[in-house]
Order: structure tokens, then C-alpha cells, then sequence
């Protein structure tokens, strides 16, 4: 009975499965439904150059101190006066200088007065003993005492020499042209050796001090040049070279600091005067802007996803980027995008190359 029962519903069973496996050859047949994603068309947009607001200084400021002790006993300068080289700027009390010199001089007289005390007696012995009436020994003596004496004058004379040099001290003498930027010690002020009394500011070699943020820091290199005008009447112009860029970030205001060098500018860029730095950019190239999250990153590489419109499939790209844009969250494509092609900006890790894709269209941002 088992049997017989076995054999009634054997063709049922097999066209049950029969049915079931074409419904999964069916299935398997079909391809998978196209990936939603978000895309944007590559557009070419002008680089923005940014202006940065600077300040003029020296390039050279030198502090000016006495090379000896003393009470300082004038100024003849004040902040903002133009001195030539060679000019009085400050005087100590030569009083203490000038009797060293006095104590020297009298320290020569006295040498020379030995060496003419020796020289005679060493002639004399000389002769003394051409006509044997006196030894050898004595001769020799008086030789010796001779160049004592000779060399004693040596001594005195330089001393007096080094006297009058630190005589020279009492008067801080100005090393070259320039302009007082600042001063530190006043009339009556006791001034040890070495203390800065004033600094000097050389008016030949002038700078323009500019502070460019982070995002625009990669963007600068040595001898690029800038426009620099005065913000006060920006028809007054000159042109600078960067001559020099601060190696590492302001802690506080992670800012870098370049100087640009402005030597041949008019008289009328003083020193602090506020200018505005523009880079002067030969050919303005037209670059693309795309979200940061369209960039998808790969052993080294920076790579997007293109859209076919024709097949709605994506293939994957390698670019190069040119560094942050003016957007926030956005990058500029320096090759490897052409304008019009779409670019997908949302799901960049979750494609495969060749992938049918149905997109939506993204506004700019």
C-alpha cells in the first residue's frame, strides 16, 4: 500500500522541482537592479586669487649699544629720525675714558725715558769693553735692559692706542644709513656694555610681511611674485619676489609668514605702512571644483567615478588634485576631468567598475 502510494505522487514531486528550477534559471537570468547614487557635472571655474593684507618693514634692524660703561649723558635722536652713517647718536660721560688716556700717555713718556736711559748705557758699556775696561758680563746687562726698555715703549704705545680707541666708545656712532625704529635707554641711565640703546632700521632693503592662511600656504613658492599696493591709495604699486617663507605654522593663528622683498619700491612705502600682496599669476587657469566626498582614495592615489550617460555605467579614474578650493569641503582637479562629464559625489566605495548606476542630478555646490 506504501508502495503503490510512493509511485502516485513520484510525478507530482518531480514536477514541483522541475517548476522550481525554472523559476531560479529565470531569476538567475536577470541582471541586478541599477545602484541609485548622487552625481555632479565637472565644471571649469576661475581660480579665485586671494589679496593678503601686509605690513612694510626693514629687512635689516640692528641694535646699537656702547662697547663700554657709563652714565649716558645724551641722546640726539628720537623714533622716526633718518641718520647717515658716521652721525652722534648718544654720548656717555667721557670723564673715566679720558683719564686712561692721560694714565697712558704718561706710562709711554715714562717707557720711552727708560728706553733712552738704556740706550745710552748700553752704548757706553759697548765701549768700555772695545777698550777692555769692562766686562763681558756687564755688556750684556745692559743689553738685556735695552730691549726691556724697547719693548716696555711697544707696551705703553699700544696702551695708548687702546686708550684712545675706548675713548672712541663715549660717542654711539650711527653704522649706516637708516631710520630710528626704537629706542631703550634715556639721558642720565646708567649703561652697561653690550645694552641696546636704540635700534636702526636700514631704508635700502624693505619687506612686505604677509601672514597666508593653511589652505593657501601650498599654493606659494620662493620667488613667486606679487603685486603689492598701498591700502591707502591702491593706485601706488610695486612688485615683489618672496625671498623668504616661515618653515613651520604659527601655533596660535596657523598662519605661515612670508616675507616679500621690496626693494626698488617708492620712497612712499614707509616703513609700517599697510599694503595688500596679490600674486601675480601669468596664465589663470580654469580649474575644477569638485566635493570632497567625490575624491576616493587608493595606495596613493585619488581617483573618481565617472558616468557614462550613453550606457549608465561608471568607470573609475585617477585625477590629480590641485589642493583644497575657496568652497568649504571641496577640492580642485588639476588633470584627469574634462568639462560636462558627471561625476558621482555620494557612494564612491560601495561601486565596482563597469556598474550600471541610476543617477540623480547634484546642484554645484
Amino acid at each position: 500500500m506504501t508502495l503503490n502510494r510512493i509511485c502516485a505522487s513520484l510525478p507530482l514531486l518531480l514536477s514541483v522541482s522541475l517548476l522550481a528550477s525554472c523559476d531560479q534559471n529565470s531569476v538567475a537570468g536577470q541582471e541586478p537592479a541599477p545602484r541609485p547614487v548622487k552625481v555632479v557635472m565637472a565644471a571649469a571655474e576661475q581660480d579665485k586669487i586671494a589679496s593678503l593684507p601686509g605690513v612694510v618693514r626693514a629687512r635689516i634692524e640692528t641694535d646699537l649699544a656702547f662697547r663700554t660703561l657709563g652714565r649716558m649723558v645724551s641722546r640726539k635722536v628720537e623714533v622716526g629720525d633718518l641718520v647717515h652713517k658716521g652721525d652722534v647718536l648718544a654720548e656717555i660721560d667721557p670723564l673715566t675714558l679720558q683719564l686712561a688716556v692721560k694714565s697712558a700717555q704718561a706710562e709711554l713718556r715714562n717707557a720711552q725715558a727708560q728706553f733712552e736711559n738704556a740706550t745710552t748705557t748700553e752704548l757706553r758699556k759697548r765701549k768700555l769693553v772695545q777698550n777692555s775696561a769692562a766686562s763681558i758680563a756687564d755688556y750684556d746687562l745692559a743689553e738685556q735692559q735695552l730691549k726691556s726698555a724697547a719693548a716696555n715703549v711697544a707696551k705703553a704705545t699700544a696702551s695708548l692706542a687702546k686708550s684712545h680707541e675706548q675713548l672712541g666708545y663715549a660717542q654711539l656712532r650711527a653704522e649706516f644709513d637708516g631710520v630710528v625704529t626704537a629706542t631703550s635707554a634715556e639721558t642720565g641711565q646708567t649703561i652697561s656694555a653690550g645694552q641696546p640703546i636704540l635700534k636702526l632700521a636700514r631704508l635700502e632693503q624693505r619687506d612686505v610681511i604677509v601672514d597666508v592662511p593653511e589652505a593657501q600656504f601650498n599654493r606659494v613658492r620662493l620667488d613667486d611674485r606679487f603685486n603689492v599696493d598701498l591700502q591707502l591709495d591702491n593706485r601706488i604699486q610695486a612688485t615683489g619676489v618672496v625671498r623668504e617663507i616661515a618653515p613651520q605654522a604659527d601655533p596660535n593663528t596657523r598662519t605661515y609668514r612670508l616675507k616679500i622683498g621690496i626693494d626698488r619700491a617708492p620712497d612712499i612705502f614707509r616703513l609700517g605702512a599697510v599694503v595688500t600682496a596679490t600674486p601675480l599669476v601669468a596664465d589663470k587657469k580654469n580649474a575644477i571644483t569638485l566635493p570632497l566626498s567625490a575624491i576616493r582614495h587608493e595606495e596613493g592615489t585619488s581617483q573618481v567615478w565617472v558616468v557614462d550617460r550613453a550606457t549608465s555605467q561608471v568607470a573609475l579614474r585617477p585625477v590629480e588634485l590641485d589642493g583644497p578650493a575657496s568652497a568649504p569641503r571641496s577640492v580642485l582637479v588639476q588633470a584627469g576631468l574634462r568639462e560636462g562629464e558627471e561625476i558621482v559625489i555620494a557612494g564612491v566605495d560601495e561601486l565596482t567598475d563597469g556598474q550600471k548606476v541610476q543617477f540623480s542630478q547634484e546642484p554645484r555646490p
